[in-house]
């Protein structure tokens, strides 16, 4: 006796609906993963060229009418630029807010720098830098 064969015959009815599934499933996982390869990439790219400068406060000492601040700032060869610090007195309120400029040519500057205040600063925070 033989068994009669439960299979369809090949090419007679196009794909099957798991066939078809599976494909659009490959082509939607290849497009997202295609779109999250470039998003990564854009924002790795603008994160590495866009930061031209990096500083971090090292310490600071205030006084009754200003703060003296030893900045470390790390930045580009032969760029310009400009770090903003502010002080902040122990209500919080801001007693004072400056921007000091390096334009070295050392890819390293270590520089005490002084920012005035109108009261007794508190804290010296770096508020970021630019260049330009």
């Amino acid at each position: 006796m033989s068994t009669a064969s439960t299979r369809l015959p090949e090419g007679r009815y196009g794909r099957s609906s798991d066939e078809r599934a599976d494909r659009k499933l490959k082509i939607a996982g290849a497009v997202l993963g295609a779109a999250l390869l470039v998003l990564v990439g854009y924002f790795a790219y603008h994160y590495v060229v866009e930061t031209k400068i990096s500083a971090q406060v090292i310490t600071f000492e205030a006084t009754d009418n200003a703060v003296k601040v030893h900045l470390e700032v790390h930045k580009d060869s032969g760029t310009d630029g400009y770090c903003t610090l502010r002080s902040q007195a122990a209500d919080g309120s801001e007693v004072g807010r400056a921007d000091f400029r390096f334009t070295a040519s050392d890819t390293r500057v270590d520089q005490v720098v002084t920012l005035r205040t109108t009261a007794k600063g508190t804290t010296a925070e770096l508020l970021g830098c630019h260049t330009g």
